[in-house]
């Protein structure tokens, strides 16, 4: 089987044209702000990717969905990292369907029939705070919750039809606050999006700054998740964060394959170093695969979180490898004649800007070593 052929036999199974489609845009296009790749995803049912069959979505598995991301990312390494923060979100209520009295399922029905995109205002990204905490305020009301704050950047945000945020709400039983989970649409009176990302490398995911004043989220709009903060993580948390790191480590793995699939394609570079680039890219992939396959067998826990944040560290240590030795190889006509192979670089090591850092996490993995419970800095 040809490198990235199961991946993309996947993606057609799954989202069938969206990579014939993606084939025929030159890369630099889909990487441009406004990339029409967004509503490429969109039309090929890519919003309902995670949501099961039964409840009208694809039934991706996550070992499909991780290779599905991977071949995206090969196509448009914006595309791919923006709509993994689209999963991210659609994993969250996904889970709180499993867990919640039905309400749940009718949203994620509605993203999955309707192909909606949704938009992640969760806190990752906010330097010096932890992912899991609430990047917004919210006040309760007789006719729902009133949101204030700011969300930057916020991949998606000029396409997106919902934007979800994490917020405190006073416990139902008045022992306290919980976490929930709002669903703002995007068209809501205090919503508005403004420019944020400047850099020309993953332009194409649209992320912006989307700032929310004195919003109403409506009662049914508002997902309780009966978890706290500063208690450590719950089921939902956990399963959210797993997610997020196996879909994310997928998007950066197909952004190399694409410089990796450039030199297994020329034939002037030495058959040796085509073999070990392609030996060290699908290692790093197999590891990545093995935590898919843990959540496809419904294993959620703190060990399986531990082990999707050390695959990704290990994938981000791969990539550092394997980026600089796929542009060396192509040489330097390659990267002087087109903006594509600097592109493809730069995009490549973006794994290791997302949260959580493994500089912060290193004092929680040195105590969970010391079989204590894993945080998340």
């Amino acid at each position: 089987m040809r490198f990235l052929e199961r991946e993309r036999t996947t993606l057609a199974k799954l989202l069938p044209d969206l990579d014939a489609g993606l084939r025929e845009i030159p890369l630099m296009e889909l990487e441009r702000p406004g990339s029409p790749g967004i509503a490429l995803f969109r039309d090929s049912g890519g919003p309902g990717l995670l949501v099961p069959e039964s409840h009208q979505g694809r039934g991706a598995t996550a070992l499909d969905a991780l290779r599905v991301q991977r071949a995206i990312g090969s196509r448009s390494p914006s595309l791919a990292v923006g709509t993994t923060m689209h999963h991210f979100s659609m994993a969250t209520l996904v889970g709180l369907g499993a867990l919640g009295d039905g309400m749940e399922w009718m949203l994620v029905e509605g993203v999955a029939a309707s192909n909606r995109i949704i938009a992640s205002g969760f806190a990752e990204g906010r330097s010096g705070n932890g992912i899991l905490e609430p990047s917004m305020t919210a006040e309760v009301t007789a006719d729902g919750v009133r949101i204030n704050g700011v969300k930057r950047p916020c991949s998606l945000a000029r396409s997106m039809d919902v934007l979800t945020a994490s917020v405190l709400v006073p416990r139902e039983d008045g022992q306290g606050e919980e976490l929930a989970v709002a669903l703002v649409p995007a068209d809501s009176d205090g919503l508005t999006v403004s420019g944020f990302w400047s850099s020309a490398f993953l332009a194409g995911a649209e992320s912006e700054q989307v700032t929310l004043t004195d919003v109403l989220v409506p009662p049914e709009l508002l997902l309780r998740t009966t978890a706290t903060t500063g208690q450590g993580l719950d089921e939902l948390q956990t399963l959210g964060l797993i997610w997020f790191q196996v879909l994310m480590t997928g998007s950066y793995l197909g952004a190399a394959g694409a410089l990796v699939e450039r030199v297994l394609l020329n034939d002037r570079i030495p058959e040796h170093e085509r073999v070990r680039l392609f030996l060290e890219t699908e290692s790093a992939m197999a590891t990545a695969e093995g935590v898919a396959r843990r959540v496809d067998a419904g294993d959620l826990g703190e060990s399986a979180l531990a082990q999707a944040l050390y695959v990704r560290y290990g994938v981000q240590d791969a990539l550092g490898r394997i980026v600089p030795r796929a542009v060396e190889l192509l040489g330097g006509l390659n990267f002087m004649t087109s903006d594509e192979i600097g592109h493809l670089a730069a995009s490549a090591n973006g794994l290791s800007l997302h949260p959580p850092s493994r500089s912060r996490m290193t004092g929680p993995f040195s105590d969970y070593l010391s079989d204590q419970p894993l945080a998340i800095a």
